[in-house]
């Protein structure tokens, strides 16, 4: 069992990159990170989950101020029994702000995928905007996610929106790569890559990228042979 509490207080038109991995195998691991921006500043956070008993992901964010900036990224890929549950906020406070969060899952075996976001933004914060989005793939028939995007608006000028969707592979796509002469098992890898990569492209570490790449292939059992 492990449980880490970060806590990151942002100074005026100061930016910052945070990523997070974790590959606990059967552990119970808790993790809270919780942000507090003042005018000006960016961040960016990355939070990459491969396996666990129970892993819980805690990311909040305060934009207290004006012209604040936060981008969060988040994708997980498990299989067996794991749970890994996603609880993420971003509360605008004042006005000109902007957050954009998109969170991506690929569910196997007998695993559980959460998904909880909230976007507030207060009566001050008007220019605001907002969006939120996240993207499933169940890959089982035991397999499953539960989704919940809100939002709470008190301001009238804003631009927000948040979205979910659950879905298998598209079948078409997964004949066309067979009929190709590629095995089941690497279309479906190779789909699934297709699926993560628009998250995992915004990592800009390359021994990060590597290693995360090396993950989702030791996940799905198989080497593609490159590089996300």
């Amino acid at each position: 069992f492990s449980s880490s509490v970060t806590e990151i207080y942002q100074a005026e038109n100061s930016k910052l990159n945070y990523y997070s991995t974790q590959d606990f195998k059967e552990n119970y691991h808790y993790n809270s990170i919780n942000v507090f921006q003042k005018r000006d500043s960016v961040s960016n956070f990355f939070t990459v989950s491969f396996s666990g008993s129970i892993v819980r992901n805690n990311l909040n964010i305060c934009l207290h101020d004006k012209s604040c900036y936060t981008n969060m990224y988040g994708f997980y890929a498990m299989s067996d029994k794991s749970l890994i549950d996603n609880h993420t906020s971003v509360d605008h406070v004042d006005e000109n702000s902007l957050s954009n969060e998109h969170y991506k899952g690929i569910m196997g075996g007998r695993s559980n995928g959460v998904f909880n976001g909230k976007i507030f933004v207060r009566k001050k914060a008007q220019k605001t905007n907002a969006f939120q989005s996240n993207n499933n793939i169940i890959l089982s028939d035991k397999s499953k996610v539960n989704t919940k995007p809100q939002l709470e608006i008190w301001a009238d000028d804003v631009k927000c929106s948040h979205g979910c969707t659950i879905g298998q592979l598209d079948k078409e796509a997964l004949f066309y790569l067979k009929s190709r002469g590629i095995p089941e098992k690497e279309a479906i890898a190779l789909l699934t890559y297709g699926f993560a990569n628009s998250i995992l492209k915004s990592v800009n570490i390359p021994s990060l990228k590597k290693r995360i790449n090396s993950l989702i292939s030791k996940k799905l059992g198989v080497d593609l042979g490159f590089d996300l």
